[in-house]
């Protein structure tokens, strides 16, 4: 079959950095493709110029067998070219309907958009009320204003740059439902995502970027995780190894009839939160996007304020009533769910994000200056830690790919050595190496004597790394469980309501 999209050596180039190198492939009517890499392995890049946000430096696309330029994602769109992107292009303080009506270029009258848009929320199960502000949703339901928008317009090529990192299991396999049916019908799909499980699940043939270049093309169907992995990689992955011993210390974090009302309308209340997270454990939330979590977070870190100082404690001290700089003086540290924004200020270089989020516990400041060269040690400890990608500590955040932005936060906070830590979709987007450093890095901190809280709608990766979970649903956590004890299928029910409504 003639390929719908042929990718003839395109190179990209960046100051300091050769994002792609002579990369070809192609894609077929009706074919699943994955697009494989690490972080800043050059798939944005790629797809971002397949779309028409960026151009080549070098090389051309066919369409349909004859050459095109894409000059602008309005002419991606109208060669029927639709993208779902890793980082939100929404505007908060509008609707649902507003922000998909300003991603298409014939939404019609708001009405019928409206009506559209429910429908296809209730055909895929990705339910999304048109008439809320974005400002309110979290980021899985951000996430699907994304997809819905590019589902209304009957794309003939769907990109797709990991559209399930912030999904449930069972949100993800409606998803591949949809898109095998989308496929079926002749459109084609480029599939960008970190989980190896789910691209031998879903794709047909797979395309492996490494350092900007092709290095490997295979069919998934037929190759472990593990080969794919090492392909990615260039290595064998490492494997995240836990501790032989499974006791805990004392109390690091003790929350005790937490309750939050919320300002916003379409908010989540917290009622009645209750648990204790010990030295030497790693504490997982899980649950659906939208149930509490970011509400969850912000309480824990002193970003929302509780009503009472002793409904929650760090190390026996009440700091219900601190903000989130006084509990970091207390050894809170934070990873929170939005990098872009919330973790980091992407128009801020790396190391006045340094400084931004440890300068209590790095002492990074003196009289009301910034020590530079303190600043800059530690900036530069992070970068090689974690090994993230950046031409220098004097890049911007925001020009950093995103599981490097991610990588960067993570090592951020866990360098600071935090007696608690609080994380929320620590691996959101990074690669499989990655998450295992990271979830490698998460185990050491607890061993090293830590409470670490990990709120994730990934079950992988809470069932992998915590010593002891719970569901959150509507805004009440249910009771602790062992992780070694408990099954997926008891957790999913509580994922699904069995308590909390």
């Amino acid at each position: 079959m003639s390929p719908r999209l042929e990718v003839l050596g395109v190179t990209k180039q960046f100051p300091g950095v050769l994002a792609n190198d002579d990369v070809s492939l192609s894609v077929t009517p009706g074919e699943i493709h994955a697009l494989l890499g690490e972080n800043g392995a050059g798939k944005s890049t790629l797809v971002k110029m397949i779309y028409g946000v960026l151009h080549p430096d070098r090389g051309s696309l066919e369409w349909d067998g004859a050459p095109v330029r894409i000059n602008d994602p309005r002419a991606a769109r109208k060669l029927g070219i639709g993208m779902v992107f890793q980082h939100f292009s929404l505007f908060e303080a509008m609707t649902v309907n507003e922000n998909i009506a300003l991603g298409m270029d014939q939404p019609g009258d708001m009405a019928s958009l409206a009506t559209r848009v429910r429908q296809i929320s209730a055909d895929y199960g990705l339910p999304l009320d048109p008439d809320r502000s974005v400002y309110s949703l979290s980021v899985g339901e951000r996430q699907r204003i994304e997809i819905v928008r590019c589902l209304l317009q009957n794309p003939k090529l769907l990109i797709m740059d990991e559209p399930t990192s912030v999904l449930t299991p069972q949100e993800v396999e409606r998803l591949f439902e949809t898109l095998r049916k989308i496929a079926a019908e002749g459109c084609s799909i480029l599939y960008i995502s970190h989980k190896l499980a789910e691209i031998k699940a879903l794709c047909d043939r797979a395309t492996i970027l490494r350092g900007g270049r092709v290095v490997a093309e295979c069919d998934p169907r037929a190759e472990t995780t593990a080969a794919m992995a090492a392909m990615m990689i260039g290595e064998e992955l490492t494997a995240v190894k836990r501790r032989a011993s499974t006791a805990v210390g004392e109390a690091r974090m003790v929350v005790d009839g937490l309750f939050l009302p919320v300002d916003d309308l379409h908010g989540v209340n917290l009622r009645n939160i209750s648990f204790t997270a010990h030295a030497g454990e790693i504490f997982g939330i899980a649950g659906v996007a939208g149930n509490g979590q970011n509400e969850l977070h912000a309480a824990l870190s002193g970003e929302f304020l509780a009503s009472r100082p002793e409904e929650i404690r760090v190390a026996g001290q009440a700091v219900g009533h601190l903000d989130a700089g006084a509990r970091r003086q207390f050894g809170v540290g934070s990873i929170p769910e939005e990098r872009n924004g919330h973790g980091a200020v992407a128009s801020m270089n790396l190391v006045e994000n340094v400084v931004l989020g440890a300068h209590h516990r790095e002492n990074l400041l003196a009289v009301g200056f910034i020590k530079r060269a303190a600043a800059q040690a530690f900036t530069e400890r992070v970068v090689a830690g974690y090994d993230v990608r950046t031409p220098s500590t004097a890049t911007a955040a925001g020009s950093l790919s995103g599981g490097n932005l991610q990588k960067f936060i993570v090592g951020r906070e866990i360098l600071q050595k935090p007696a608690v830590l609080i994380a929320s979709q620590p691996t959101w987007g990074v690669d499989a190496g990655a998450a295992a450093r990271i979830h490698q890095a998460l185990i050491d901190l607890a061993a090293a004597g830590a409470a670490v809280i990990v709120i994730s709608q990934d079950l992988d990766e809470l069932m992998a790394i915590s010593n002891r979970l719970a569901v959150l649903n509507v805004g009440v956590l249910s009771p602790a469980l062992d992780t070694a004890q408990v099954s997926v299928a008891e957790i999913g029910l509580l994922m699904g309501g069995v308590h909390g409504a």
